[in-house]
């Protein structure tokens, strides 16, 4: 039998690629964290991570194991829903950003209804900085958003790189200003995208400035140019860019953030689900 505790743990550091941070997100000592994959490797007879000082990545043991996770964290979790004395009530408001909703949250949302049909959901779908000046209105009970890099704010629910996307056939011409796609301030992504050709002295020129995500994507797939992107939601038919007249873009985090409402039950459980199950939000499973 695999402890629960050590998958728990295993699974907060495949989410998070950081000891710490996972730590953090299960409330726990980091020195525990390590104990408890170290006791799964030892049970499996795997190595699941490799770490060295500066990063922490899954090992193909590893992916195997966090499918593996997964499956017997959520048979256990419905387990102790059915079972449960009182099944929750009430609502919840959620405020996302539209990348995730284009992505696997309807999969993550659907499963949740299923398992408490008793919770009424609202959601908010808006760029970033809008949903949290939402949230800190009390608008909202719940925001599930990106930070940038520096911001401690919300319970992190994984990390990954920002990368810039174009359509298959697009060419970038390195004697031509960088023809930029981005979304409307104050979007992450756009001053990400400004902060790091600002920093290379790059030259560049905006050629659609949008308010939707689909927008960009429709924009970039046009083939008109290019656009900054959290990795893993890279809609199908677009590809990633490389190229020295690229800057690299840096981190982006997605977090949880809580109102003043948020603590409580049905909130509390929509938080743990997106936690346990983060990765059914990305269209693909990316590791560093």
């Amino acid at each position: 039998m695999l402890d629960p505790s050590w998958l728990k743990s295993f699974a907060a550091v495949a989410r998070t690629l950081s000891f710490t941070a996972a730590a953090a997100s299960l409330n726990l000592r980091q020195s525990t964290v390590s104990e408890h994959v170290r006791k799964l490797e030892a049970a499996v007879g795997a190595r699941l991570f490799i770490r060295d000082t500066h990063s922490v990545r899954l090992t193909a043991d590893g992916e195997a194991m966090l499918g593996f996770a997964g499956s017997i964290l959520d048979a256990n979790e419905r387990a102790l829903r059915h079972f449960a004395k009182a099944d929750l009530s009430g609502s919840v408001r959620l405020g996302v950003t539209e990348d995730v909703v284009l992505a696997g949250l309807p999969e993550l949302l659907r499963r949740f209804t299923a398992d408490h049909p008793r919770i009424a959901l609202e959601l908010v779908v808006e760029l970033s900085e809008t949903v949290r000046e939402k949230l800190e209105l009390g608008m909202l009970d719940l925001a599930f958003i990106k930070r940038a890099a520096g911001d401690t704010t919300g319970d992190l629910v994984w990390r990954e790189p920002l990368v810039w996307i174009a359509a298959p056939d697009f060419v970038l011409d390195g004697k031509a200003p960088i023809p930029l796609i981005v979304l409307s301030p104050p979007a992450i992504t756009r001053t990400a995208a400004l902060a790091a050709l600002e920093n290379i002295g790059g030259s560049w020129h905006i050629v659609c400035t949008s308010g939707t995500q689909s927008g960009v994507h429709a924009t970039v797939a046009a083939g008109l140019g290019v656009a900054p992107h959290a990795r893993s939601l890279v809609p199908p038919g677009l590809k990633e860019v490389h190229s020295p007249d690229l800057p690299a873009l840096g981190d982006v985090e997605f977090v949880v953030l809580a109102g003043r409402q948020g603590r409580r039950g049905p909130a509390l459980a929509l938080v743990e689900a997106i936690k346990t199950h983060g990765s059914l939000l990305r269209r693909r499973n990316f590791r560093n």
